[in-house]
């Protein structure tokens, strides 16, 4: 396993193992695949167009009991010193789906790469929802009744 943690392995518990100083024998940086999701769900909440996260059926049960996930919605792999990030998102209507993911997945790729110095080989976002603002939803229902 020595070897494999100075090229930066995979830790079994979905971690990256950094060598930052190859000079200095035995230091190394774990970055738990966690640490990452939170980074690109703190991104996520920034970026205009996206409302939120989909998490499934135990995301939704886990918010109900009162305890919030930051990483809801956010899976990640760890490969060595490479990452690939998949998202579950829900936009907000009236936006552009194809505008509001592009800029999500530039200001995650750029933030995680910055602060991990890892690399991010793909992220996979796939849209879940569209979330219409309750006054638009009176609306419809409104015009519907007419």
């Amino acid at each position: 396993m020595a070897e494999e943690e100075k090229k930066g392995k995979t830790g079994g518990s979905g971690e990256a193992v950094l060598k930052p100083d190859p000079s200095k024998e035995g230091d190394s940086i774990r970055i738990s695949s966690e640490v990452i999701a939170v980074i690109a769900s703190i991104i996520s909440s920034d970026v205009p167009g996206i409302v939120g996260m989909s998490g499934g059926v135990v995301g939704g049960i886990a918010e109900r009991l009162g305890r919030r996930d930051m990483t809801k919605g956010i899976k990640v792999d760890v490969n060595e010193d490479r990452v690939t990030i998949d998202l579950n998102v829900i936009v907000e209507y009236g936006k552009s789906i194809v505008e509001s993911t592009d800029k999500l997945k530039k200001e995650i790729r750029t933030n995680v790469e910055k602060t991990t110095g890892l690399k991010v080989d793909a992220i996979n976002i796939n849209v879940q929802g569209i979330n219409v603002p309750y006054e638009e939803e009176e609306e419809a229902a409104e015009t519907e009744k007419k």
